[in-house]
């Protein structure tokens, strides 16, 4: 692979891509949903079949998407005005004499919310048996997307990022539509390589830099932060330097999560993917709150996932290109999960972490979201951030709430063997963004049916509510102000006047 040979094909490439229609609209426009899921499951056959009929736009299906041998006169038509001599010589091409070409390189259009963006990386294997080395750099997956999708966005002003551990340069290339400069960095020279040939393939100005963690930046300061870094619990063996970090167990998400902000301007955010340990006896909530200082920051962190270590360790040996069956992946099994048995884990979890560069102590929230959820976590992120810090600086027994439009109530009642309905349980729904939903009681159903914008404060609709009762209002104050307090940061409470 040779980068200068590389850089120099991007120009041709896109107006290439161009001219076929291979772009994320293109593809699907030209596979239709039916064979285009078939081609995100790995089911090569439907594709090939449909392609038939897609000319050249097919042959650059087959040749960068299903990593296919395909005629060379059919790749160079389809390529043209790249040359195959050229694309030999930067190793995107291999030929042979039998007539047919196949690529060394996965390039692939995506739609990243900002029209097709092309990303190129190594062969993954789904679609062509093809061994994964240790210096393989990961196309975009299932993580990588989810952190696009849970990557803050929203900005009041020039905005400097850092994508550390850029891998493909799939977060960088996404960075750039919000951010002014951005900065990506991975020790791994070969994805320092591709992530400068995807930056020039999108015509986008990212600064790569060669060198482990923060190394390469030492000294400096952003406004953002990303990082899908090689967070996976292991053993401390580096076998694939895109998920095996050398440190043990996770390590690496502790290194990540402590030094990240050293490297925030005040008010300045990051949006981490991390993984950490459930111990026998310990809270997972409390393990990666220590990995914080004690002042400084502002930390939300949402597990989404827990592998219990069987589950883990097969996963991590299937994604590896091992089969489990055999010699070699049972020995590397075994000692991976004698190493999670004698760390008394019981399970992995997998998530984000969300930090806020402040000047006050220390603050940390820490919850399971686990359920699926259709809007893009991103924004959320800063929002979660402006109600906590409303939280704090506001007496919530003085302030009127209103309940937000996306808001709903669910009373689930069952059949009473008196006759009639009798309740078994109450929630409110938030019917965006994270999808949060709380349990209430009637109490709370009621207290929540007297908040409006125009209406009385806390306070005093609590005081209302207990008069009804036939209790005093101290009673009930503690409850109400704790139920309040979590539908606010959750989004399904807002202050009057707030949007």
């Amino acid at each position: 692979m040779d980068e200068d040979a590389l850089l120099r094909l991007t120009h041709p490439l896109r107006e290439a891509f161009a001219r076929t229609g291979f772009t994320a609209d293109g593809v699907l426009a030209g596979l239709e949903s039916e064979v285009h899921d078939a081609l995100g499951r790995g089911e090569p056959t439907p594709v090939r079949r449909r392609c038939r009929d897609l000319g050249e736009l097919g042959t650059l299906i087959r040749l960068f998407l299903l990593a296919d041998d395909v005629d060379a006169d059919a790749a160079r038509a389809a390529l043209a005005p790249v040359e195959r001599a050229d694309a030999e010589r930067a190793g995107l091409l291999a030929g042979d004499a039998e007539g047919t070409v196949r690529a060394l390189l996965d390039v692939r259009p995506l739609d990243l919310g900002h029209g097709t963006r092309w990303v190129v990386s190594d062969i993954d294997g789904s679609t062509r048996d093809v061994p994964i080395g240790s210096d393989h750099v990961l196309g975009v997956g299932h993580a990588s997307l989810s952190l696009v999708r849970a990557t803050p966005t929203r900005t009041d002003g020039p905005v400097s990022l850092l994508d550390l551990g850029t891998g493909c340069g799939v977060q960088a290339v996404h960075g750039s539509t919000y951010a002014d400069r951005v900065t990506a960095t991975d020790l791994s020279a070969r994805a320092v390589v591709l992530a400068r040939v995807t930056a020039a393939l999108n015509r986008t100005s990212v600064e790569v830099l060669a060198g482990p963690w923060f190394e390469p930046v030492v000294g400096r300061r952003f406004d953002r932060i990303v990082a899908n870094p090689p967070f996976v619990v292991g053993t401390g063996d580096v076998t694939h330097s895109y998920r095996d970090s050398g440190l043990d167990l996770d390590g690496a998400s502790r290194l990540v999560v402590s030094t990240a902000p050293d490297h925030l301007h005040l008010g300045g955010t990051a949006a981490l993917l991390a993984a950490w340990i459930h111990v026998d006896g310990e809270d997972w909530r409390s393990r990666v709150a220590s990995w914080l200082p004690d002042h400084g920051v502002d930390a939300w962190i949402v597990q989404r996932d827990v592998a219990d270590p069987a589950l883990h360790v097969g996963t991590w040996l299937r994604d590896g290109g091992l089969d489990p069956r055999t010699p070699a992946a049972d020995a590397l099994a075994e000692r991976w999960l004698s190493r999670l048995e004698d760390a008394d884990v019981t399970g992995v979890g997998f998530g984000f972490v969300y930090l806020r560069r402040t000047d006050r102590p220390t603050s940390v929230l820490a919850e399971d979201l686990r359920h699926g959820l259709a809007d893009p976590l991103g924004d959320e992120a800063l929002d979660v951030f402006d109600r906590l810090d409303w939280l704090r600086t506001h007496d919530l027994v003085a302030e009127r709430f209103t309940v937000d439009p996306a808001t709903a109530y669910e009373n689930v009642a069952l059949p009473d063997p008196d006759g009639g309905w009798s309740t078994v349980v109450r929630r409110v729904h938030r019917g965006d963004g994270p999808a949060w939903q709380h349990e209430i009681d009637e109490d709370g159903a009621t207290l929540l049916a007297g908040l409006r914008a125009d209406g009385l404060p806390l306070g005093d609709v609590v005081e209302l509510l207990a008069a009804a009762r036939g209790v005093d209002a101290d009673e009930l104050m503690p409850g109400a102000v704790s139920l309040v307090s979590g539908l606010v940061v959750h989004g399904l409470v807002r202050p009057a006047g707030s949007r």
